[in-house]
């Protein structure tokens, strides 16, 4: 088969389109025929070498990866055999190896797809749409919510654009000139530009933010908060956290939380994020943008996650 494999930590250009042998299924486990590969902004910081997040960083040489879509096309011991020539989507945990023509997946891990589901948008879903999902359901939005978000045309951004929407609320989109049509069209009321250094300015108060990026467009958005407002934080793609103090907190009473982790956690697992993220997919109550990317152009879907040139989920193709 063909794989992405990575010798060593470092720029993009260290993932390397290889030919690698082809792996196979364990006790419990299955082998997957990828037809999508989800990439998320932490696969960048890995192969840098700079983080695993809540885990070490990976031996190398490595297949980076851990979200995959496709058909079952052999099983290991213990599996049951109805999973054999089924579409199916899985995350893989700590694992690696998702980007590959061909994945090992544990079979406790699959959700069987129905038909008029996409590979790409299942992959979107499984990962990034299970953190939307628990994200949201800490925010607890309502028609009565004045909602900011950061970076509204990036893969989780989008899917609360849509969530906000649905529930009433009136929305704030965030993305760069390139998105803004986009994000108008995903149903944001309001479009900001946060390549201009005034793009906080007319937007007034709100009461919710979403903030993934951090830093100066966090600061901004935080500071646009109304009495009683909340800020939700569950990432810094900016390269750091939004700055927030103990005086912004009493100055108006509003509260800030980190909304990933242990608070995410809280009385669900990630299985049951997954099912109810893959349902709101299969019912249309949500639907994730993606770019895709041949997967022999792994590193050029690197270099466009990190410079915020894609829209939505960034998905390879084998």
């Amino acid at each position: 088969m063909h794989a992405i494999v990575q010798h060593e930590f470092g720029p993009a250009d260290n993932l390397r389109y290889e030919q690698a042998p082809d792996p196979e299924p364990g006790a419990g486990q299955v082998r997957i025929a990828v037809s999508a590969a989800g990439v998320h902004l932490l696969d960048t910081s890995i192969r840098r070498g700079e983080h695993g997040g809540p885990f070490p960083l990976p031996e190398l040489p490595m297949t980076p990866g851990r979200e995959v879509a496709g058909v079952v096309t052999a099983l290991g011991d213990g599996v049951e055999p109805h999973w054999l020539g089924k579409r199916v989507v899985a995350h893989l945990g700590q694992a690696s190896g998702g980007y590959a023509e061909l994945a090992v997946a544990n079979a406790a891990s699959l959700h069987e797809l129905p038909d008029h589901v996409s590979d790409d948008a299942a992959v979107a879903m499984i990962g990034t749409g299970r953190t939307a999902v628990g994200v949201l359901r800490i925010a607890e939005l309502t028609a009565d919510d004045v909602v900011l978000v950061t970076s509204a045309a990036g893969g989780l951004g989008a899917l609360f654009v849509q969530q906000a929407k649905a529930v009433g609320a009136r929305v704030v989109g965030v993305a760069s000139t390139a998105k803004l049509d986009l994000v108008r069209q995903l149903g944001a009321d309001v479009v900001a530009d946060y390549t201009r250094p005034d793009w906080d300015q007319g937007i007034g108060e709100v009461t919710a933010v979403l903030d993934g990026v951090g830093g100066e467009a966090g600061r901004k958005a935080l500071e646009l908060l109304g009495v009683g407002g909340r800020i939700l934080l569950f990432g810094w793609s900016a390269g750091e956290p939004t700055r927030i103090e103990t005086a912004d907190l009493y100055r108006l009473g509003i509260t800030a939380s980190v909304v990933v982790g242990p608070r995410m956690m809280k009385g669900t697992n990630l299985r049951g994020l997954e099912e109810l993220s893959l349902s709101a997919l299969a019912e249309g109550r949500l639907t994730p943008l993606t770019t895709t990317f041949p997967l022999s152009e792994a590193a050029k879907a690197h270099t466009g996650l990190e410079g915020r040139a894609t829209v939505g989920k960034v998905v390879l193709k084998p």
